[in-house]
Order: structure tokens, then C-alpha cells, then sequence
């Protein structure tokens, strides 16, 4: 007779609901946003299994939770499955920077979150489920847009940043979201209490203990992370002596992978690594933040939507309308709310951006209002805007987007026209 089959792993019957009393923070490990060492801060604790330890809302990997609740449930992966990280330090030191511990500077990421290994290995060993929210490692990427950039010898191989076979080496640096609640609040001027509702009541009433659990005041939320990619010595971000080009740049699956030619995302954004590059040749460094926004933040479906609506409206695809029909089909023209971004950029030791690549007035105005310096901005060569994404790049220009051209009045922005949907 054949054995019955038997679980992946023992599932508990009983569901506890984490906002009950005494389901909490009891037992955990205080966290203290802001303070000078991780000791004094304490470590994010976001674990599923052991819940007297949790001392944050949500769980570590944001939406990627998903995926791991679906591995559970399908039997792939064991339940409680704890990380075994041996020999997944960061390839490189970073920090710590006096930006750390300045509860106003960094609200959107645990500074700690690439060292938890080293800084929290006492409590590692004593059984606390702690995981790294950040991972520092090295690559080689292949563009063929630098590959061009070689053939027509505006690059050359260096051996160190540009290698033989037209790779470029980097060192990348992934970063999940950690939201130290009331630092979010007052970095968007609302209050924590408003804050708080909004995100339980826009996640479907997800995560209870935000309305519930006051005392636990740091979030991981469901959202994409960033990507870093830094070209030369990383510990020369923090160095503002050292020449830094930089772009801080929002994702755009459309353009940056598969080539769209409606927006100027993947041109400008190859743009800014070729001036990195250059930057590191020459003794600098370079940095291309890459943030997980997809759509301004408003989603794939949503941007899709709003191409058909831009190329069937009455009188065609044009720049003085381009605003507009994002907000008639998503409420508002763009969610990237740039208030958090430079965190990263603090992280890194940064205080000084000699060369920004970017025309954009709300990533100009986040990262200056931050307190760090910018020198000189770097607008993407009209030569490498896509004739349809002129709709694009002359709305925004005429919106306050960086320029050292004209700006278009409104008859010149209606004159602009994209194709139709052919």
C-alpha cells in the first residue's frame, strides 16, 4: 500500500491575526530609527514564522511574498525556509555615512540593510530571522549601444571600465524598500495617522497592522526596489572631489528592454551610461540609479491604456495633450513622487552630483531640496530622441523639464504630433 502523501512542511490550522494583542512586538527587538550603530538602531525583522520576533509591518521581498506564499502553498518550498548567507557579504564597503543616522535624511531604506551578516551576527546566531534588504555584487554588462559607441570611437577600452570583449564592469547594488513610517509622512507633509489609512485602505485592507499596531512604525512594502549600477570605485560616490555622473533613472519595460520607440526612456538611458563611462575613464565615477516605477509609477496596463487614448483622440497623438490623457484615464499625471528618492543617494555618501543626466525638473528639485549639490545637467542629444517621442520630450519641456533650447509656446506644442496606432 502505497505511503499517503504528506506536507512540505507542518501548516498550523489556527490563523493568528498579527494585529491581535500579544501577537506583536512583545518579544521583539526594539528598532530605533536613526540612531548612530545598529546595535542602538536595531535590526528589521520582518520574518513570517516567527512572529514574536516581527517588529516591523509586512515582510521581507515585497511583492515578491507572493511568490514565496505561492511556493509554500504549492509544496516547492519548505515553510519557515531560513537563508543560509554564507559568502553573501557585499563585494564592496559602503558607509557607514553621517547620513545614516539622520532620521530625516534616510526614511525608504535600512541603512544597514547590506551588513545585517556582520552588524547583527549575535542576534543571527541566536535564532532572530534576519534578512538583508540590500545585496552588493559585481557584473559585466554587454550594450550594443556600446558597442556602437566603441565602433564610431566615442569609447575605448580601457581594461578596466570598458573591457576587450565590450563589456563594461560594475558593481551592482540591489535595494528592497524599508519605510520608517513617520519620516514618510513628514517627508509628503501629511500626517503618520493619514498615511497610515491610506495604505491599508489602497492594499484592499492588506496589511491590518497599520491601523491597528502604531508602535510598529517601520513598513516593507509591496513595491518594486531599485537597482544600482556604479562604474569605477564606489567608495569614490562619497568623495565630492571626485567627478560624479549620474542619472537617476524610473523604469520603463517598454523602452529599456524591448525598444519602444514612444518615450525616450532606453536612448537616454544608454545615453547616461556612455557618459558614465566616460566620467571613469577619466578619473571619476559614475552612477545610473534605476528605480522599479513602471509607467510613472501608474503601472503597465494603465500606460498601455493611455497610448491607445493619446493615438485615438480627436486630432491625433499630440504634445499639448500629453498630460492630459494620462490624467483623464489614471486620476493624476504622475505617482513616481520623486520625495524618496534620494535616500539611495544619501546611502551612498553622496553630497555632490557634478554631472546629472536628466532633464527632469521633479528629480532636479527632490535631489537639491535633499541637500546635495548639483553642478551641470545633461539633456539627451536631440539626435537620439525617436520621432514619435517628440509628444513626449517637447511636453515636458514646455512642463519645466531642463533645456538649453527653446521652449515650445502652445501652438508650437499643438503642432507636435506622434503617429496613430499603426
Amino acid at each position: 500500500m502505497a505511503d499517503a502523501p504528506r506536507e512540505a512542511s507542518p501548516t498550523p490550522r489556527h490563523i493568528r491575526l498579527t494585529s491581535h494583542p500579544g501577537q506583536g512586538a512583545g518579544g521583539a527587538l526594539p528598532l530605533h530609527w536613526g540612531a548612530a550603530d545598529p546595535q542602538g538602531r536595531g535590526p528589521v525583522v520582518g520574518t513570517t514564522t516567527q512572529r514574536a520576533q516581527r517588529n516591523v509591518v509586512g515582510t521581507h521581498s515585497g511583492s515578491y511574498g507572493v511568490y514565496r506564499a505561492l511556493a509554500v502553498a504549492a509544496g516547492k518550498m519548505v515553510r519557515g525556509h531560513r537563508a543560509d548567507l554564507t559568502d553573501t557579504a557585499p563585494t564592496d564597503a559602503i558607509g557607514p555615512h553621517s547620513a545614516w543616522s539622520d532620521p530625516e535624511r534616510i526614511v525608504s531604506i535600512d541603512p544597514w540593510g547590506a551588513s545585517v551578516q556582520q552588524v547583527f551576527a549575535p542576534q543571527i546566531a541566536a535564532g532572530v530571522d534576519i534578512r538583508p534588504t540590500i545585496a552588493v555584487t559585481k557584473a559585466h554588462v554587454h550594450l550594443p549601444e556600446i558597442k556602437q559607441a566603441l565602433a564610431f570611437q566615442r569609447l575605448q577600452v580601457d581594461g578596466r571600465i570598458l573591457l576587450d570583449d565590450a563589456s563594461a564592469a560594475v558593481t551592482k547594488i540591489a535595494v528592497e524598500p524599508v519605510w520608517w513610517l513617520p519620516g514618510v509622512a513628514r517627508r509628503f507633509g501629511v500626517s503618520e495617522a493619514d498615511l497610515r489609512r491610506a495604505l491599508f485602505e489602497e492594499t484592499g485592507g492588506m496589511y491590518p497592522e497599520l491601523v491597528t499596531r502604531s508602535d510598529l512604525e517601520v513598513f516593507l512594502p509591496p513595491i518594486g526596489g531599485q537597482t544600482l549600477y556604479v562604474f569605477g570605485r564606489v567608495q569614490d560616490l562619497a568623495d565630492a572631489s571626485v567627478t560624479l555622473t549620474a542619472r537617476v533613472h524610473d523604469e520603463c519595460n517598454g523602452s529599456d528592454v524591448f525598444g519602444s520607440d514612444i518615450c525616450t526612456c532606453r536612448p537616454y538611458l544608454t545615453h547616461a551610461i556612455e557618459e558614465c563611462i566616460q566620467g571613469a575613464q577619466r578619473g571619476g565615477v559614475g552612477l545610473i540609479a534605476y528605480s522599479r516605477k513602471e509607467g510613472r509609477a501608474l503601472g503597465e496596463v494603465t500606460k498601455f491604456l493611455v497610448y491607445n487614448a493619446r493615438k485615438r483622440q480627436v486630432g491625433g497623438d499630440s504634445a499639448d495633450k500629453y498630460f492630459l490623457r494620462t490624467e483623464c484615464v489614471a486620476g493624476v499625471q504622475d505617482m513616481r513622487f520623486q520625495e524618496l528618492m534620494p535616500d539611495v543617494l544619501h546611502w551612498l555618501g553622496i553630497t555632490r552630483i557634478h554631472r546629472l543626466v536628466s532633464m527632469s525638473n521633479d528629480k532636479y528639485d527632490a535631489i537639491t531640496g535633499s541637500g546635495i549639490a548639483v553642478d551641470e545637467r545633461i539633456k539627451i542629444p536631440d539626435a537620439l530622441v525617436p520621432a514619435d517621442a517628440r509628444v513626449e520630450i517637447e511636453a515636458k519641456i514646455a512642463a519645466g523639464y531642463f533645456t538649453d533650447g527653446a521652449v515650445p509656446d502652445a501652438s508650437a506644442l499643438a503642432a507636435v504630433k506622434g503617429r496613430g496606432l499603426d
